[in-house]
């Protein structure tokens, strides 16, 4: 007999027509998950029509009074704020005349909530993983540019979890080796601009759907883990502490994403890796076994390296009287055939240019020319010969500042232009050697070999505008300096066009590490004009300009394209922030630089203290101006081609605008 039976007695004479008239009132009220009720499931032929009504009473009851999923979020994002400290923007959470999805900071789609998005609010406290394990649906979380504080919460525990944004906060400490451990739905992780140390994890290198992982400006060691995927729409580890080689999962990544990590090797940086280099992914405990065994390894090699430097001072000696005492008179004449590769000798970050191979030099001088003749005192021998140092390296090669006898030159290897005609290159050299503007920097030379190019550029004193707004630690770069820069890459792109009217990407790799500095801070263009002569795949792959909306979807460049890098290197200028999500737009693009100043701004979340470089708040009288410029940029990132600005209207723009607002507005 069911312990259900004896309530319902009193139904011992009802009819089936009721039985079944009862069913379908039942069903007609719709009641959510009704249909997958253990009780109503597994009875719902079976049982008998007067424990029928039974059920049926307490199914009705037990709904009616269960609590409903709203209020169930209401409670659950109220006790969150709790935690919280310096929550005023939160302030409207709790009003019962607001609905859930209409509060500050709540992502919902068809009125259903899907995630948290406190993001420039001025948070801090407790970030309570408890409470949010209480909210349903919840599949992104993001507290971007606040001042959260301590180690990071343990999101691991929310398995659903798809969006974990933790930028620009004060986060600290080791992430465990297993902090994202069952998270295998999680596809964007962004913990940029914090204070993590120690490894990457492993179990996020582990997670099968990652898209997007951001992790520059931290202070991550060690090597980078093995990570499943290959393929990221945002990949960055720019300025931490990591070291060795890079894993050959991720040796296709843009090696601009590993910006500020002098000790990586590999892969797609120009810097190789000793042979004896493997990836080391021991703990700390691990190591401390180990200790002994490469003390003693070092040593070993330490002698073995000393008796080999005697064996062959020895047979030196003996072959230098040997060659005296038959006093030949012959001279080896050793010249260079072809220019092959450029290494690095470091020792104090100072280094050498060497060349190898033998030929005569008429044909050497042959391939290396001189674009312009004033200043010409060096050739290449002097070029190979002069003492260097490594500026950086980036999606085509490396970038050495060399000390040549009339001055320091940039020297930019190229190892992406194996697809161009001798002709044609030198060529298209020449005319961009003809350009003379003050905001262009000045080609001086060029060398032409099978497998690699050189140009040589003038030398600028102040370095890059990238290493300035995130590179060198105490560079600030105020209004003024900001304006002034932004009005020269403008007139120097204008030029560009003015004279290559013939080319839709007069520039087409337009980015903060491609405008340098001279000594009063005037903007100068560089690695300009290099569509035509590089491979093809590797401009639709790294040049900037197939970041575009048109390129990246259509591959159909326009006069547009340029003006869009354009735009993303104002918002870079005003912001502060680096574009490390400046990759391939398309069908699910993630979420660009451009993307985030435009959904503040169309959000109305308060005045420029929102999207401005802190750097620049300081400033008096300006806010009207950047904003101005900061309208621009954002002009120059619209989608459709149709609503972008072009060139020609950006520089205009530009140009109109002023250190300080109009009459104080």
């Amino acid at each position: 007999m069911s312990p259900l039976k004896p309530l319902c007695l009193n139904y011992n004479k009802i009819s089936y027509a009721q039985y079944f008239k009862a069913h379908f009132q039942l069903l007609s009220l719709n009641i959510p998950h009704l249909y997958s009720h253990s009780l109503y499931s597994h009875h719902l032929v079976m049982v008998h029509k007067r424990e029928y009504c039974c059920y049926l009473l307490m199914l009705v009851l037990a709904t009616y009074f269960m609590p409903s999923l709203g209020d169930t979020t209401t409670q659950a994002l109220v006790k969150f704020k709790s935690f919280l400290s310096n929550a005023d923007a939160l302030n409207k959470w709790g009003d019962e005349a607001i609905s859930v999805c209409s509060w500050v900071g709540i992502l919902c789609t068809n009125q259903t909530f899907y995630g948290l998005r406190l993001e420039n609010m001025g948070l801090s406290g407790n970030i309570n993983i408890d409470t949010l394990l209480e909210l349903p649906n919840l599949v992104s979380f993001s507290v971007i540019n606040n001042n959260f504080e301590g180690p990071m919460p343990e999101f691991k525990r929310i398995v659903s979890l798809r969006a974990l944004f933790l930028t620009n906060n004060k986060f600290s400490g080791h992430i465990p080796d297993d902090g994202f451990q069952g998270m295998r739905r999680l596809k964007r992780v962004f913990l940029a601009e914090n204070g993590f140390k120690g490894h990457i994890p492993r179990s996020l290198a582990k997670l099968p759907g990652l898209l997007d992982v951001d992790l520059h400006a931290n202070s991550f060691q060690g090597n980078i883990p093995q990570f499943q995927q290959r393929h990221f729409r945002v990949f960055s580890l720019v300025n931490n502490q990591l070291v060795g080689p890079i894993p050959e999962s991720l040796s296709i990544v843009d090696p601009s994403s590993y910006a500020g990590n002098n000790g990586l090797c590999g892969k797609p940086l120009s810097q190789p890796c000793m042979r004896s280099t493997t990836p080391n992914f021991m703990l700390p405990h691990e190591e401390k076994e180990n200790r002994k065994q490469r003390t003693l390894f070092t040593a070993i090699t330490v002698m073995t390296v000393i008796v080999l430097a005697s064996i062959l001072t020895l047979i030196f000696i003996h072959f230098h009287r040997r060659k005296r005492a038959q006093h030949s008179t012959t001279v080896e004449e050793a010249q260079v055939k072809s220019y092959r590769s450029i290494s690095t000798v470091s020792s104090e970050s100072k280094s050498i240019l060497v060349a190898s191979g033998k030929s005569k030099k008429k044909n050497e001088d042959a391939d290396f020319s001189f674009v312009r003749k004033e200043g010409k005192e060096f050739d290449l021998q002097d070029l190979l010969k002069a003492s260097a140092e490594v500026l950086g390296s980036g999606s085509f090669g490396s970038t050495y500042k060399a000390m040549v006898l009339n001055g320091p030159v940039v020297v930019k290897r190229f190892k992406q232009m194996s697809n161009v005609g001798k002709q044609q290159f030198f060529d298209h050299m020449k005319r961009l050697g003809r350009l003379r503007h003050t905001n262009i920097l000045p080609l001086i030379a060029f060398y032409y070999g099978k497998e690699e190019k050189l140009l040589v550029y003038e030398f600028a004193e102040n370095g890059s505008l990238a290493s300035h707004l995130h590179g060198r630690r105490g560079s600030k770069l105020d209004w003024p300096t900001r304006l002034k820069i932004i009005k020269g890459v403008a007139r120097g792109l204008a030029h560009l066009y003015e004279e290559f009217p013939d080319q839709k990407l007069s520039h087409g790799h337009l980015k903060s590490s491609n405008v340098v500095l001279d000594r009063s801070f005037e903007a100068r263009l560089t690695e300009y004009g290099l569509v035509p002569v590089v491979n093809k795949k590797h401009v639709q792959q790294f040049m900037c300009s197939s970041k575009s909306p048109e390129v990246s979807q259509y591959e159909k460049p326009s006069e547009k394209t340029d003006a869009w890098c354009l735009g993303i290197l104002i918002l870079e200028l005003l912001t502060g922030k680096f574009p490390a999500s400046y990759v391939r737009h398309g069908k699910g693009a993630s979420e660009e630089l451009e993307t985030w100043v435009k959904s503040i701004v169309k959000e109305g979340w308060g005045g420029t203290g929102d999207v401005i470089d802190n750097e620049l708040l300081v400033e008096k009288n300006c806010e009207a101006e950047m904003l101005k410029l900061l309208r621009i940029g954002m002009s120059c990132c619209e989608w459709s081609l149709e609503n972008r600005l072009g060139w020609r209207e950006a520089v205009v723009k530009i140009e109109e605008l002023n250190v300080n607002d109009h009459d104080g507005n």
